[in-house]
This record gives structure tokens, C-alpha cells and sequence, in this order.
């Protein structure tokens, strides 16, 4: 299929999951190119290597290796009419964009350290995260190969933040989290309301690991929702969804069951990310700062305050009267700290 969509990724991916499940929703065909063989040859390569990796024509016509979730989805909205993930209100896609962003730069630091900090989520990456590149192999070169990712993975860690100090406010933060979100699937079919949004498939993403492969989270996300359980699995496949106009979350009042999510993304997210772009601009080597009490340490990440000044344009890119809605929303919730 020369007009399908070309690109390379791993079931273990968070990202891989959440652009495929966007793919299936929008009914845009596409290529999982396999990881064994020759599928790769003469394709162009990343800057950086992450996953998933697209193959679309550049501005030149030439076609180029991309891997920003949140872009590509923002191009597939310019590209492919009907279906959109992205809400019509210009409040309400400032909103799903930034619990995206959440889940994208948040939540994937409780899939990180829950996967390499537990004996047996460690044991269960090992075995099988080197078969989903190649398992045609010896027990041994599987085993040796499978030994290489944790070690690799355990000593980066710090990257995210994950260490004996923060592990806790890590882990506590995700049962509050799922605690919120079950409480808003009571009455909601997704965070953007009867259609999902971008912040849906972010999630989702994520859960694909820590709800459906990690043990340690899997049982946490089962004992204390159930229902985020059920609707993660849903979230895979949504080819078959007719979407109205109307199925956008109502916004006047803005539920209380996102504005709680939103006092704890400001909670969280909001001093982390905060503290990564203040030690970059500083030119420090290490981002300090507290969240719930505790104090945080991680390595800076350049994308991460990429990711701010995003969130930041968008938000000074809003019609006055869509950015004093966001603002009321957000007044209070912590998260009004990051447009100051």
C-alpha cells in the first residue's frame, strides 16, 4: 500500500501503542514495519533513535524519520480530515493538551521506575522485551540480550527520577491518579468525554504497560481500579467508534472530576517540570526541587522544557476569551504556575 503510512515500533513502547491506537481510531492506514528482516533498508534514519519511528515526506517531498508523538498527531490532524482527536474548542484542546503532556512526561516515569525497580517487573522485562526484536535465537543470546536491557535500564533510573527517595512519591502518585481517573469514568466514557482526545491516547499508552504488562502496577491498577482497567483495553482499538460533534466533554462547568486530575498534575508534573527548565537555563547538572514534600533529583531533560515552551505558545496562542477560560480552570490547581 504505497498511500499507507510507514513506521517502526515495539509493543513495549508506550508511545508505539498510543500512535497506533490513534491510527485504528482515525482510519488512517498504516504499516507496523516488522523488526527482524530487511523492513528498515534504505529507510532514512532518526536523529534520535526513539520509538515509534514515522516515514512521512518532508516539506521537500523527501521522506524523513520523525518520532514526537504529539507533533505527528498535530500533522495527522492537518493531513486527515474527519475523526479528529484534537477538540474543536480551542479551551478544551489546551486542556487535552496538557494532560497529554502529563501522561507523556509523567506517568511514563511511574512505567520506567515500576519496570526496573521491582525483582519481578525486572524479571518479566528481561525475558521478553529482547524477543519483540528478534526471538529466532539461541536461549542463551536471548538471555544474554534480555540481561543487557535491564542493566542498561536499571543504571538509567536517575534519568527519570527514580530512586529510594522519590520511588514512593513516584508509586503514590500513580494510585492517586488512578484513583482519579476511575472516579471520572463513572461518568464519562473518556477524559474529553463521550469521543476521546489526545490526553486519551496519552494515557493509554502508558497503561499499556503499567495496567496490561508490568506485574507490580498491573496488580495495583486492578486492586484499586478496575475500570481504568477495562477502558485501557477498550482504548486499543476504536476503529469501530462513530464520534459526534456533540460527544465533547461539557465544559461550563468543567467537571470536577478533571479539575481534580488537574490539582494533581499541578501537584507533580507541574514543580518537576518547572525545576528541569530552570536548571537547564542555569546550566546546572541536576534538577532539584520538591514534590509533595519530598525532595526530587533527576538529570535535566532538554525535551521536557521543549515540551513547556510548547505548552507555553499554545497557551499565548489561545483567543482572550479561550485563555481566561483556561486560566479560571486552572486558577488554584497548581498548573497556573506554569504561564506565569
Amino acid at each position: 500500500m504505497t498511500d499507507s503510512i510507514a513506521l517502526f515500533g515495539a509493543p513495549g513502547s508506550p508511545y508505539t501503542r498510543k500512535m497506533l491506537a490513534v491510527l485504528r481510531y482515525r482510519r488512517i492506514p498504516y504499516r507496523l514495519l516488522p523488526r527482524t528482516g530487511r523492513a528498515l533498508e534504505g529507510l532514512p534514519k532518526p536523529k534520535v533513535g526513539l520509538l515509534p519511528t514515522f516515514f512521512l515526506p518532508s516539506d521537500q517531498g523527501e521522506l524523513e524519520a520523525v518520532t514526537d508523538s504529539t507533533p505527528i498527531i498535530r500533522r495527522l490532524e492537518r493531513d486527515h480530515a474527519g475523526r479528529g482527536v484534537r477538540p474543536t474548542d480551542p479551551a478544551l484542546a489546551f486542556l487535552d493538551a496538557l494532560i497529554e503532556d502529563y501522561a507523556d512526561e509523567w506517568l511514563t516515569k511511574a512505567m520506567f521506575h515500576y519496570r526496573w525497580a521491582y525483582a519481578d517487573d525486572i524479571r518479566k522485562g528481561a525475558a521478553v522485551l529482547p524477543g519483540w526484536s528478534d526471538y529466532s535465537v539461541a536461549d542463551e543470546v536471548l538471555a544474554e540480550r534480555g540481561k543487557m536491557i535491564s542493566e542498561r535500564q536499571i543504571s538509567r533510573l536517575y534519568v527519570v527520577g527514580s530512586n529510594p527517595t522519590t520511588g514512593p512519591v513516584i508509586e503514590a502518585s500513580y494510585k492517586r491518579f488512578l484513583a482519579l481517573l476511575e472516579d471520572h469514568l463513572r461518568t464519562h466514557h473518556f477524559l474529553m468525554g463521550d469521543r476521546p482526545g489526545t490526553s486519551d491516547f496519552g494515557v493509554f499508552g502508558q497503561l499499556t504497560q503499567l495496567a496490561h504488562f508490568d506485574p507490580t502496577p498491573m496488580a495495583v491498577t486492578l486492586d484499586i481500579a478496575p475500570r481504568v482497567l477495562a477502558w485501557s483495553g477498550n482504548m486499543e482499538d476504536l476503529s469501530g467508534m462513530e464520534p459526534d460533534e456533540a460527544d465533547w466533554i461539557a465544559i461550563n462547568p468543567l467537571p470536577r472530576t478533571l479539575t481534580a486530575l488537574l490539582a494533581e498534575i499541578g501537584r507533580t508534573y507541574v514543580p518537576v517540570m518547572l525545576a528541569n527548565a530552570q536548571a537547564l537555563a542555569d546550566g546546572a547538572t541536576e534538577v532539584r526541587t520538591q514534590v509533595d514534600g519530598q525532595a526530587w533529583t533527576q538529570s535535566p531533560f532538554p525535551y521536557q522544557a521543549k515540551c513547556l515552551q510548547w505548552l507555553r505558545a499554545d497557551h499565548g496562542a489561545l483567543p482572550a476569551t479561550s485563555r481566561a477560560q483556561v486560566d479560571a480552570w486552572l486558577a488554584g490547581s497548581g498548573c497556573d504556575a506554569l504561564f506565569r
